[in-house]
């Protein structure tokens, strides 16, 4: 049961790490760019997601798995899920709630950050059973 908390705790970490990722890339294409911020975010949660994906893959749940391809292809299903459901929820809070874009993605990215990626991740993507 050790084990357990430890692996969350990475997980939260390379989801921190990812989100800063994330959060930059979106910034500074809406900000200093011009970028539309639906289309920052989109960029940003593709870079956080590659991110996300290798310090998931050898870091937090030190999967070894001989069939990369089929591991790809898990957490990019899981990814799209993400993505779509992020950044819906933020044009939402943005657009009908009129709050800032980056406090709209800093609640959903935390909110499904700790409430579904780490469990799904470990479930679906890397199948572990720790």
């Amino acid at each position: 049961m050790r084990f357990l908390p430890e692996t969350f705790i990475k997980a939260q970490i390379n989801s921190f790490v990812s989100s800063c990722v994330d959060f930059s890339i979106t910034f500074i294409l809406t900000e200093y760019l011009g970028f539309w911020y639906v289309a920052s975010s989109c960029l940003g949660i593709i870079s956080g997601g590659g991110c996300n994906f290798l310090l998931g893959k050898y870091w937090v749940f030190n999967c070894k798995t001989a069939n990369n391809s089929q591991l790809i292809v898990r957490y990019i299903l899981l990814w799209i899920t993400n993505l779509t459901l992020n950044i819906s929820m933020m044009y939402i809070l943005t657009e009908y709630f009129q709050v800032n874009y980056m406090i709209s993605k800093v609640v959903v990215a935390v909110s499904f950050g700790i409430l579904v990626n780490f469990h799904l991740q470990k479930a679906f993507v890397f199948k572990t059973n720790i």
